[in-house]
């Protein structure tokens, strides 16, 4: 009996032992978890908004352009070039992507105008190029609205005549801006229905649906705009997977909209000359039913 009583003290203590041992290997594990959690959250604007520093780039592109500067209704000033056209046929705005500035666009902007016979114009979000200030969600929009209306303003149309390109997160600023003025028609570029899916893709183990500030819901906003409407993605896009993109087309509530799926194109390649030749049939079309 007194053997039988040692070993079953004996058990008890190494399961005590053990449960100790696996209690402190838990709040360890927790208090490291809870760390990244923190440490994440603190790097969510550094994250999603990785700017690129602006001594990169060409900022004297061989090109004519003219460099403008617009207050924003909240005081911020956003730097960006304007692209005219000598026998202009329509106007775009482009909101680019949360990895370029200006001074990476100057050829891909002279492109447009040659391509699509139009008066462009892009700018830089602030905290962007030579925009000052730290980029947000609510600055973002702010500046987009303030460049929409500047553009409308300068080409003597109304801002709903604007054909709204955007570019991954710029599409997400596209959309709000179709969302509120209508356009003569949207673009869209791999971009995505919501932030908060895109960061909960990327990082499943982090309670990114609670602790996003930025979450940038373009699948609800959409829901606003009726008008004209062409999205373009790509089969292997791992950035911005292809699902996101065909949830915000899905959304819209357009009768005039097309999927363009390619089945090669990533998210930062350049885009075919199919796809150019697509946008462009698309905007003919926009211009043939207002006619009509």
């Amino acid at each position: 009996m007194k053997a039988s009583g040692s070993f079953t003290a004996s058990v008890r203590k190494r399961r005590r032992t053990i449960w100790q041992h696996g209690k402190r290997s838990l709040l360890r594990f927790l208090f490291i978890y809870l760390g990244v959690v923190v440490i994440v959250a603190a790097l969510e604007s550094f994250l999603m908004y990785p700017a690129p520093s602006p001594q990169n780039g060409d900022w004297k592109p061989q090109l004519d352009y003219e460099g403008i500067e617009i207050k924003t209704a909240q005081g911020n000033m956003i730097h960006g070039w304007y692209l005219e056209h000598e026998a202009a046929e329509r106007t775009i705005l482009l909101c680019h992507g949360n990895g370029e500035h200006m001074g990476y666009l100057g050829e891909q902007l002279d492109e447009l105008r040659k391509i699509y016979r139009a008066n462009v114009f892009a700018f830089d979000y602030r905290g962007y190029g030579k925009s000052p200030g730290k980029p947000n969600e609510p600055g973002i929009i702010a500046d987009g609205e303030a460049a929409h209306d500047w553009l409308a303003a300068r080409a003597g149309i109304q801002a709903s005549e604007v054909y709204l390109w955007g570019r991954s997160l710029g599409g997400a600023v596209a959309v709000h801006l179709a969302s509120k003025n209508g356009a003569k028609g949207l673009i869209v570029d791999r971009s995505f229905n919501s932030m908060v899916d895109v960061a909960s893709n990327h990082y499943p183990w982090l309670p990114v649906r609670l602790l996003l500030s930025n979450r940038w819901p373009s699948e609800e906003r959409i829901q606003s705009y009726s008008g004209p409407m062409i999205s373009i993605h790509g089969k292997p896009d791992n950035v911005v997977p292809y699902r996101f993109g065909r949830e915000l087309f899905e959304a819209c509530p357009s009768d005039e909209k097309e999927f363009v799926l390619s089945e090669n194109l990533e998210h930062n390649d350049y885009w075919p000359l199919e796809i150019y030749r697509k946008v462009l049939a698309f905007m003919q079309n926009c211009e043939d039913s207002e006619s009509s």
